[in-house]
């Protein structure tokens, strides 16, 4: 089962960046904001079913990374400022819920 995921990964993920790379008639960064929002899919897979917790908090630690680059390239993009200015509050949120769910995961409470 595990050999079949991993080539239907691959079959997809070749024949994703085949599109994107030699069928998509748009500019580079719109081509990299589809890459990025292909990753955030491989990911929610793992945050929807991860084995274990841990697994869980790193793919969410994971998905808050591709949403700043994402920000960012939309920022580029668009022109506009605003989007690296959530960009940053998103890490530091990110980063605050990060050592949350460390705390809670060790089994601590969060006042400690």
């Amino acid at each position: 089962m595990k050999i079949l995921r991993w080539i239907i990964g691959v079959v997809l993920l070749g024949s994703f960046l085949y599109w994107n790379f030699y069928k998509f008639e748009y500019g580079l960064i719109v081509k990299f904001i589809n890459i990025l929002l292909f990753c955030a899919l491989y990911v929610l897979y793992r945050v929807i079913l991860g084995p274990t917790a841990a697994d869980r908090i790193v793919a969410v630690d994971i998905l808050g990374v591709l949403i700043i680059g994402l920000l960012a390239l939309l920022g580029i993009y668009y022109d506009k400022q605003f989007f690296i200015d959530i960009g940053l509050i998103w890490a530091l949120m990110s980063f605050i819920a990060s050592l949350a769910f460390a705390k809670i995961l060790e089994g601590r409470n969060l006042d400690e």
